[in-house]
């Protein structure tokens, strides 16, 4: 519950669960509306492939997840449409579904698993050959055995998504604070404003979309969020190759690898997930491993040129799902543990968080998220 119509809200992060909702809420509130962040941009947003991908990420024993991505989905187009209204920029959304492909009996009998699952939950998903696959995707390896269409996953450039963010945020009124916060202030019963470097800011209302170092930021969130470290590479295609036209998934001899295409050129991979702590050290042998298996998915990756190898920290939870709600003192509201669906999630997220600071209630779509589940206290 929010039983106060604030003058004043802080967001703490500048990704792309901080920028949504700073945008949204500063068009719906006549509030001051403020986000603190050392480096707007620079967390695991930037450090993502923009995959929309409900449907692939599906998991047998995550329905209530599954659920909001869903709505997250189908509320997507409407929320990329207003943004590209409000600020006349195409943050790069693109409508390819997504092709998962097996190379051996272990492959198949996993999208087998996926297939049954979406299958059971109303939602399409057309097993393929493997002549198929390589009928949809030229440029995928000889040894392919078959695939699984999902015409029902999107993606977005990322980056651009960002940038829009932040214009839409800006022109909205949003107000732009430079500086690191180091925690919540409150008074016992209420939040009384933000900790940073060289003082503080006063709020009302506080909302944490600081990732994966929410947790630091008040005894409510702490061991709520764990940082989970991801390392992609970015790709350019050259003339000689055959560039994909959708996003590809596959696993190869055990390890997870996605490959996803953008409309000028560029194809991101990723998949690895370690728990490593804070250390976003970009290693060798994650880069050598993300290759490897690009090059066994599509061979002709050897002739792409090499743009980048960055690591993220995701900010994962105890069940993999996101925290969005109230908890602990009045005013604190949590919009953090997006895992790897923060891109994906962004919008409904926003919305969520505007409805409960505007209306003093949780949507109902946004219950699996609630902090409650953890036993979270709100005042």
């Amino acid at each position: 519950m929010i039983d106060v119509q604030p003058r004043r809200v802080v967001i703490v992060g500048a990704g792309v669960i901080g920028l949504a909702c700073a945008w949204r809420l500063a068009r719906r509130l006549p509030a001051e509306v403020t986000v603190v962040d050392r480096e707007p941009g620079s967390g695991a947003s930037a450090v993502a492939a923009g995959m929309l991908a409900p449907l692939t990420e599906a998991h047998p024993t995550e329905d209530p997840l599954l659920r909001l991505s869903l709505t997250a989905a189908q509320r997507y187009p409407a929320f990329i449409e207003d943004l590209t209204t409000e600020t006349g920029t195409d943050p790069g959304y693109a409508t390819h579904g997504t092709l998962a492909i097996a190379f051996d009996a272990d492959d198949r009998a996993e999208l087998e698993v996926l297939a049954g699952h979406l299958s059971a939950s109303g939602l399409p998903a057309e097993p393929l050959s493997a002549r198929d696959c390589r009928r949809l995707e030229p440029g995928l390896a000889t040894g392919v055995r078959g695939g699984l269409r999902i015409d029902g996953d999107r993606s977005i450039d990322n980056r651009r998504l960002i940038r829009t963010l932040r214009a839409a945020a800006e022109r909205a009124g949003v107000r732009f604070v430079a500086a690191e916060a180091h925690g919540v202030l409150d008074d016992g019963g209420r939040v009384t404003g933000v900790r940073v470097t060289g003082g503080s800011l006063p709020a009302e209302v506080m909302v944490v979309a600081a990732g994966c170092w929410s947790g630091g930021l008040h005894p409510s969130l702490s061991g709520l969020v764990r940082p989970v470290r991801g390392e992609i590479i970015r790709l350019r295609t050259r003339r000689s190759a055959v560039p994909l036209t959708r996003t590809v998934r596959a696993t190869v001899q055990g390890h997870r690898v996605y490959l996803v295409p953008r409309a000028d050129g560029e194809l991101v991979v990723g998949a690895t997930q370690q728990e490593a702590g804070f250390d976003t050290t970009v290693t060798a042998g994650g880069v050598y491993a993300l290759l490897r298996d690009a090059r066994a998915v599509v061979p002709s990756i050897d002739e792409y040129e090499l743009v980048e190898a960055q690591a993220g920290l995701r900010p994962g939870s105890r069940d993999n799902a996101p925290l969005i709600g109230p908890l602990g003192p009045e005013g604190l509201v949590a919009a953090t543990g997006h895992h790897r669906n923060g891109i994906l999630l962004a919008g409904v997220t926003a919305d969520a968080v505007t409805d409960l600071i505007a209306d003093g209630e949780l949507p109902r779509y946004a219950a699996a998220a609630d902090p409650v589940r953890f036993g979270a206290a709100v005042s």
